[in-house]
């Protein structure tokens, strides 16, 4: 199939961008990587009456550090490539979690194309990194012609493929806090096939505390819920020893799996979902915090 007509904009700055999108709103939508919108496009599961092509905004193609008195931050420009993310070495130096979960986004052809920023916008139930930036507690950045503003990743996402930003709204960037202390983190899913999106899909975050056992542990899934699903798993691993084989993990994964409320659908059972999602968390937690103990603080 072919999309439906549409008047296309090729704006060449920010402001020029904001200005078609207040113009055309709320008939507009945006276009970055296209990897997700084009095959839409073409299947007519949209069909905007204006595509506004912001590839010409090369100010929003940059992904940097930020240090703010010690609180560090990854952030990330609408136009910056999943690749570009994925490669760069401040980035993983700081948040070794981005580099680990884009590697399980597609296919390196769809990364080179794709945007995180745009991944994050479309708001996929399956997508890493709308759960990488609500486990960490990030925040998106929107500006219009009204002016700017900037949201909390848990109230940016509202259900599927749906925000809280405005039509005349541009995503400009995401901000990925770095964790603080002796944190470590993991992502790991199941796909039915590498490249596919996940059947059940789970980052984590562990913190260590001055005694080098667990003081914190947090959860992310995607494909277990319409918006990515943030637990708190702390009660029945505080206290643990990392490097010991306790049962703490595993009744982690249970809590999360009966916390966790999935459907049915063509790929896996509720059942299975759930199954997976707490052999996935004992996984990962396990991984989180052998790798808490090894920072340096």
């Amino acid at each position: 199939m072919k999309p439906s007509g549409f008047a296309y904009h090729r704006p060449s700055t920010v402001a020029e961008a904001v200005d078609v999108l207040a113009e055309v709103s709320p008939a507009g939508k945006v276009l970055a990587g296209g990897q997700s919108l084009v095959p839409m496009l073409n299947m007519r599961l949209a069909a905007p009456a204006h595509l506004v092509d912001v590839n010409r905004l090369t100010e929003l193609a940059y992904v940097r550090v930020d240090d703010d008195g010690g609180r560090r931050t990854v952030v990330v420009g609408a136009l910056a490539r999943h690749t570009d993310v994925e490669h760069d070495a401040a980035a993983h130096a700081a948040l070794p979690l981005l580099r680990e979960a884009l590697r399980t986004v597609a296919h390196p052809t769809i990364r080179n194309r794709g945007t995180t920023v745009g991944s994050i916008a479309h708001a996929d139930p399956s997508g890493e990194m709308g759960a990488v930036l609500a486990l960490l507690g990030g925040t998106v950045e929107l500006r219009s012609a009204r002016g700017t503003r900037t949201v909390a990743a848990a109230e940016f996402t509202t259900g599927p493929m749906e925000t809280s930003a405005a039509p005349d709204e541009l995503v400009t960037s995401v901000a990925f806090p770095v964790p603080e202390g002796r944190t470590g983190t993991a992502w790991t899913e199941l796909a039915r096939r590498n490249g596919d999106y996940a059947v059940c899909g789970v980052g984590v975050l562990v913190r260590l505390g001055d005694d080098h056992r667990v003081v914190a542990a947090r959860a992310v899934y995607v494909s277990m819920g319409p918006v990515p699903t943030v637990l708190d798993l702390t009660e029945p691993v505080a206290g643990q020893d990392p490097r010991a084989d306790d049962d703490g993990w595993a009744a982690a994964g249970r809590l999360a799996a009966w916390r966790l409320d999935p459907d049915d659908d063509i790929h896996a059972t509720a059942g299975y979902r759930r199954q997976l999602a707490a052999v996935l968390t004992e996984r990962a937690l396990r991984t989180a915090a052998r790798r808490a103990t090894e920072v340096a603080v």
